[in-house]
């Protein structure tokens, strides 16, 4: 492809060499560049791409992006184009690249701490059954119609995310769904897709590793309702207190969902049980195959996208009561013990404590909760403290364990942990390191009608540890605890 047609809506500052040259692939990592490449250079969290101009250059790139003026000399063989921005201008290239794939869909994002992979892939699974070619982007795995791909990244860089979206155009998908975090949305990586509609969950304590505060997340969340147009939609949770806010100057058409209070998609709830719950969405009643309120504001959600994407109505209730939970996502095993153990990627305070109350409400009066719980290393340390409290404050029993210590020493989190904790806290929690160890731990400790809530990991089949990526899977592994 041209150069002139790949940069012609990117902001140039200047461009040195010939404009005309042919590119024959595009990458923004140096090891992944090719003869006759064009090189996009983004300082990231941990590297800068500047620093790799050179080296990509060796390997005879044709054409090099970059916002910083720092070259004394040029090679002549090599077309250099300043911008003002190399990450907005590597979303613009990325989607020239693969043809605009997202002006041919219609692609919906959900954003918010909680709930994001389950809105998102009940909408895919919801498409499916209405008969669609729909794609999805999720931190479980990402689909092409029913072909699954493997992830990395909540949201993707911008030349793998254009590329799952040039495989769904090309594999005649209507629709796309596809989560939104706001590590994408601060590093532009959904900068200049076309979405047809935003929808928002809730915002809790997450990624303050990261972001400086919750007023820095929180408007990072918002900026992506500020850059829907006119055409899309924004459905908001009005019953979280920045549900609004998302709101506020957006161009998009603005609607509302809520189990509290006023909205355009409403929800009651009228009983619960451990397969499921009885519900009423805008005064018709079904059954779901879900657990905990926080659920039900997620099929809320999934209720009003698919109406606001123009579903009937009465076909979209039907097909709600069909689905099923999400892997890792409230998982429900049963003991041959009589037991039953739930497998859920709570990684936050307020998750832990969605998932906690949810099984309160639907517990046998003389069932206990025995939880399992650890904290991600190198992540927000201060929520650490806050989940070990959430944990005991509304579990019978608590192990702390590790979760994926990443670089970090597993006794060390577990011991930010513990902080959290007074003194009569610390003396009935044990604290195992080994979380298979932990989990037999729980099993073990188990009567009929106990619950055990192993938190943290969910659909995650593997432990990292100093860098290395072990095989580990929660679910495998309590079934394997069933069967001793």
């Amino acid at each position: 492809m041209q150069l002139s047609k790949l940069i012609e809506n990117c902001k140039i500052v200047a461009i040195y060499g010939e404009k005309d040259v042919d590119v024959e692939s595009i990458a923004s990592d140096s090891r992944q560049v090719q003869r006759g490449s064009l090189f996009i250079a983004v300082e990231g969290i941990n590297t800068d791409g500047h620093d790799y101009i050179a080296k990509a250059i060796e390997q005879d790139v044709r054409v090099v992006v970059y916002d910083k003026p720092m070259f004394e000399e040029y090679f002549s063989r090599v077309t250099y184009v300043q911008v003002e921005n190399s990450a907005i201008a590597l979303t613009q290239i990325a989607s020239a690249w693969f043809g605009n794939p997202s002006e041919q869909l219609k692609l919906v994002g959900v954003t918010g701490t909680n709930g994001k992979t389950t809105i998102a892939t009940l909408l895919h699974n919801m498409f499916r059954k209405l008969g669609y070619g729909v794609g999805l982007l999720s931190t479980v795995a990402n689909y092409v119609n029913d072909d699954v791909f493997p992830t990395t990244h909540t949201t993707l860089d911008p030349i793998t995310l254009n590329s799952f979206l040039r495989k769904m155009v090309d594999a005649g998908c209507e629709y796309a769904f596809m989560e939104v975090s706001s590590h994408a949305l601060h590093q532009k990586r959904v900068h200049g897709l076309k979405f047809e509609g935003g929808v928002y969950t809730n915002l809790t304590q997450d990624h303050l590793d990261y972001h400086k505060n919750m007023l820095e997340y929180r408007n990072v969340k918002k900026s992506f309702f500020d850059s829907l147009p006119e055409t899309a939609f924004a459905l908001t949770n009005t019953d979280d207190k920045n549900g609004p806010v998302m709101l506020q100057n957006t161009k998009a058409r603005k609607y509302t969902y809520s189990v509290k209070g006023l909205g355009d998609f409403k929800a009651r709830i009228f009983e619960k049980h451990f397969d499921g719950t009885e519900i009423e969405i805008n005064g018709q009643q079904l059954i779901v195959q879900f657990v905990g309120v926080f659920n039900v504001y997620n099929l809320l959600a999934v209720y009003g996208a698919s109406v606001l994407l123009g579903q009937p109505q009465d076909e979209v209730l039907r097909i709600l009561s069909l689905l099923k939970p999400v892997a890792g996502r409230f998982q429900t095993i049963r003991s041959p013990k009589n037991f039953t153990a739930i497998v859920d990627y709570a990684h936050t305070p307020d998750a832990l404590t969605n998932v906690l109350n949810a099984i309160h409400e639907v517990l046998d009066r003389k069932g206990h909760i025995i939880t399992v719980v650890g904290c991600g290393g190198n992540r927000d340390r201060t929520k650490r403290p806050i989940m070990a409290r959430e944990a005991v404050e509304l579990s019978d029993k608590v192990i702390l364990t590790s979760d994926n210590p990443r670089f970090e020493e597993p006794q060390d989190i577990i011991d930010d942990m513990i902080a959290g904790l007074d003194d009569e806290q610390r003396r009935t929690t044990l604290s195992i390191v080994d979380r298979r160890e932990a989990i037999k731990t729980a099993c073990a400790l188990a009567n009929p009608g106990d619950v055990i809530l192993i938190a943290g990991k969910g659909h995650e089949d593997y432990q990292e540890v100093k860098g290395v990526k072990y095989h580990f899977d929660d679910k495998e592994v309590v079934e394997e605890m069933f069967e001793v």
